[in-house]
């Protein structure tokens, strides 16, 4: 049996210290994606402290001609300085309303990209199995290997499996890396040729198939999340492919398209090594 050091156990934990630690991981989940979304979005402080600064600038000077009007309309010997006073607020008004609605677009940007990268952290932090001695948490992947996680019943795994066999070298070519997710407890059936002949193309669909999760109620946990957010049926088969560095590339209900992802992921070694390792696609 493999012991892991460090591993807090619920069982052994009062109610209080579960709260205190799901808090706590909670809390650091929420600080990194907020670290990784200042590295991605350098500048969006920058301007958020600037729409701050027009919005109270306008608001003054829309303060200020609210008093200069109210003065003008009591006192007729000011009453020629109105119009020009109501056209001064005016453009005060629209200046605190055009950069309130952008500072308002970019708080939102924010938020949806922290929540996205949270995400994706809470994922990263998901363990795998690599064989019967290791085992390891996805992040430990970044940089190594493009993931793509299919989940979903047995049957569908199985049938997976069957689709990516024409596909398996030149998927290894782009560092993709399967981890199959049974979703109803049941065990996929790999069948694989174990003729001499067949030796080198068997070890290399060995090595495509050979993730699987543990800790099996955290995957259905944080998969559970992404299919609610994504108002996906809890019961939908679903694939999700991941980018060099962790991130979501795309997601979708059904089998992985094999095809497309060969097609569209550059080679991680030969001469275009490097220069298209982040060529990923967009991100979700």
């Amino acid at each position: 049996s493999i012991q892991l050091k460090g591993v807090v156990r619920l069982k052994d934990l009062k109610s209080g210290q579960l709260l205190h630690h799901l808090f706590f991981a909670a809390s650091f989940l929420t600080s990194t994606a907020k670290i990784r979304s200042e590295v991605l979005s350098p500048f969006r402080t920058v301007r958020m402290f600037f729409y701050l600064s027009f919005i109270a600038s306008g608001a003054l000077g829309g303060l200020i001609a609210i008093t200069q009007l109210i003065a003008a309309l009591t006192n007729s010997t000011k009453a020629d300085a109105v119009p020009d006073i109501v056209k001064g607020l005016l453009i005060d008004v629209g200046a605190v309303s055009i950069f309130a609605f952008l500072y308002y677009q970019e708080n939102n940007a924010k938020n949806a990209q922290v929540a996205r990268l949270t995400r994706e952290e809470g994922l990263s932090n998901l363990k795998l199995r690599v064989d019967e001695r290791r085992i390891i948490s996805l992040s430990s992947l970044r940089g190594l290997a493009r993931l793509v996680i299919c989940a979903g019943p047995a049957s569908f795994i199985t049938e997976s499996f069957k689709l990516s066999e024409p596909y398996t070298e030149s998927l290894l070519d782009r560092g993709v890396l399967v981890v199959p997710f049974a979703t109803d407890g049941n065990s996929p059936t790999f069948e694989f040729d174990e003729s001499e002949e067949m030796k080198e193309i068997t070890n290399k669909r060995k090595k495509l198939w050979q993730l699987s999760p543990v800790y099996v109620s955290e995957w259905t946990k944080w998969l559970d999340d992404q299919k609610k957010l994504a108002g996906v049926s809890p019961d939908s088969p679903v694939y999700l492919s991941l980018r060099m560095d962790g991130r979501v590339r795309g997601s979708g209900v059904g089998y992985p398209p094999w095809n497309a992802f060969v097609v569209q992921l550059p080679p991680v070694k030969g001469i275009w090594s490097g220069l298209l390792d982040g060529m990923d696609g967009r991100v979700l």
